[in-house]
Formats: structure tokens, sequence, C-alpha cells
């Protein structure tokens, strides 16, 4: 579990970028164009072999007939993939800085110093008068504190899946 917090402070500007990004994507999505998606249908080479019946191409009429539906469907899915990145990507944010506040002691001050504002060992160390060992320590213990948080929130997210 520990691995997995490690992985959110060492990622978290990271996935506040990416999060970011996505939320750019979403508010200005306008998906593929129509040329774009003719164009595509028209370079598409089926697989496989080719029986020819006739000496005349069925392909533009095909490329008319199904383009606008086909454009429809993957602009959709596309917009639905950005949407579900970003909801997990919020969820998971949202989660760690709520969990990082909740912390014990001046924890939270310390964590969110330390984590969501970027700051440096050199300038915990200064700002809170403790060693560098100390720091190390009150990492370890946030992190302690943090992996009982997410074990609640995962069992709580079992057994309501299992209900």
């Amino acid at each position: 579990m520990s691995e997995r917090i490690e992985k959110i402070i060492k990622e978290y500007h990271r996935m506040k970028k990416e999060r970011n990004c996505l939320e750019h994507q979403i508010r200005n999505f306008k998906g593929i164009s129509e040329k774009e998606m003719i164009d595509s249908m028209n370079f598409h080479s089926p697989e496989g072999e080719r029986v020819q019946t006739s000496n005349i191409s069925n392909k533009p009429a095909s490329i008319a007939l199904n383009y606008h539906e086909r454009m429809e469907r993957i602009n959709q899915e596309w917009y639905e993939h950005l949407e579900k990145q970003y909801l997990m990507l919020d969820e998971e944010i949202r989660f760690f800085e709520a969990a990082v506040s909740t912390l014990s002691g001046y924890l939270p001050e310390f964590m969110t110093d330390m984590v969501i504002k970027g700051c440096t060992w050199d300038y915990l160390c200064e700002h809170y008068h403790i060693s560098r060992t100390m720091v190390a320590k009150n990492r370890r213990k946030a992190i302690r504190e943090l992996e009982e948080l997410y074990e609640k929130r995962d069992a709580e997210m079992v057994s309501y899946m299992l209900s």
C-alpha cells in the first residue's frame, strides 16, 4: 500500500497537470471532423482476401452512408474516454488532498507544504525547526496514517460492490 501512496506523493504535480489538460480537452472538445472521418475511411483497406464481384466499386457509396454515424460514435466514445480519465484522476487527487487534511497533529500542514506546495526538505527543516531526520520521520508517519485511510476507502468500496 505504501508504494501506492509513495507514487501519489511523487507524481502529485504530474497528476494535477494531467487533470488540467484533460479538463481543457473536455471543455474544448470538437472531436474529429467530417473531412478527417472521410479521409480515414477512404484510406482504410480491409484485411483478408478480397473477392471482386463486379467492376463497379461500392466504396464511395459505403463511405457516404456510414461516415456520419461512425464519426458520431467515435467522437462519443472519445469524449466518454476523456471524461472517464478525468473523473478517475480527479477522484484520486481529491481523496489524497482530503486525506492529507485529516492527518494528526501538524502533519496536515507539513504534508501540504511537502507534497502539495512542493517545498524542499531544507525549507521544511527551517520552517518547522526540525532536522532532516525528523522530516523523514514525519513523512513516514504521514504515509502510515494515509495507508490507514486508503485501506478504509478500499474496504468501503469492496463492501459496497459486494452488497
